[in-house]
């Protein structure tokens, strides 16, 4: 593994993931340290572990061993995840849907004093409570309809502060630790620490990362609670010895 991961690894990555290619998914994972992405790619290595691509049981296990080592929220629910798809383990009592991860952390981490928002069951789409300029509101005659959403109460801030904590506590540059524990000080927080990151961009880029990977992780462990996983349908090249595509 190299390094870290540049701009161009998370494209890939990003691209693979969103083009549902277990063969490019599996080249970019090589890119870069997966212990920065587990969250964002553990479910497609699932997916791909599950059809029996080349190289992807291999891969589910080093995602494994980071996910075991790391223990952040939603890793154990991802971590069950990669041992049923590899076969190790029974597979969760969880109902696929089709969910974006990052936008459900959006709902969950807004403003307490807002309603929060709702998840479209048949659909995955995420609806915060005020949609003025999100595009066309669902019928308000279906708004508690149970069968058809799943509500959302947003949380607030206090996991988004305990991030840059331990940022912090693991920053390898000691001047600029310091400078952020001074930053998170007080009211403004969020701001002065964003303002003494972005005159370093290499510390900034794996704020963003290690941050993304905490959100997607609470949000995974949120939806779990609620008996659901996200659903991800990932395809292989045909002859290459794996099962049909299919949805996992």
């Amino acid at each position: 593994m190299v390094e870290g991961w540049g701009e161009d690894g998370l494209r890939a990555l990003r691209g693979a993931l969103h083009a549902q290619d277990g063969a490019a998914l599996l080249a970019a994972l090589r890119r870069g340290p997966v212990r920065e992405v587990l969250q964002l790619a553990g479910d497609g290595v699932a997916g791909v572990a599950a059809q029996g691509l080349p190289g992807a049981a291999e891969m589910a296990a080093l995602f494994l061993g980071a996910l075991q080592e790391r223990g952040f929220r939603g890793d154990e629910e991802l971590a069950d995840r990669l041992r049923a798809a590899t076969g190790d383990a029974a597979i969760p009592l969880l109902r696929p849907l089709a969910v974006d991860l990052e936008m459900l952390a959006m709902l969950l981490e807004g403003d307490p004093a807002e309603p929060g928002g709702r998840i479209g069951l048949s659909t995955g789409e995420c609806w915060p409570a005020f949609t003025d300029g999100l595009g066309p509101r669902p019928e308000a005659e279906e708004d508690d309809d149970p069968e058809r959403w799943l509500y959302v109460s947003a949380l607030g801030s206090r996991a988004g502060y305990r991030d840059m904590e331990l940022f912090i506590e693991e920053a390898e540059d000691t001047a600029l630790a310091d400078r952020l524990r001074i930053a998170i000080g007080g009211r403004g927080a969020f701001r002065r620490f964003k303002d003494v990151l972005a005159g370093d961009a290499r510390s900034w880029s794996r704020y963003h990362r290690f941050c993304d990977e905490r959100q997607r992780g609470r949000a995974r462990a949120w939806l779990a609670e609620q008996g659901y996983c996200p659903r991800i349908t990932f395809f292989v090249e045909p002859g290459s010895g794996s099962c049909p595509p299919g949805t996992v």
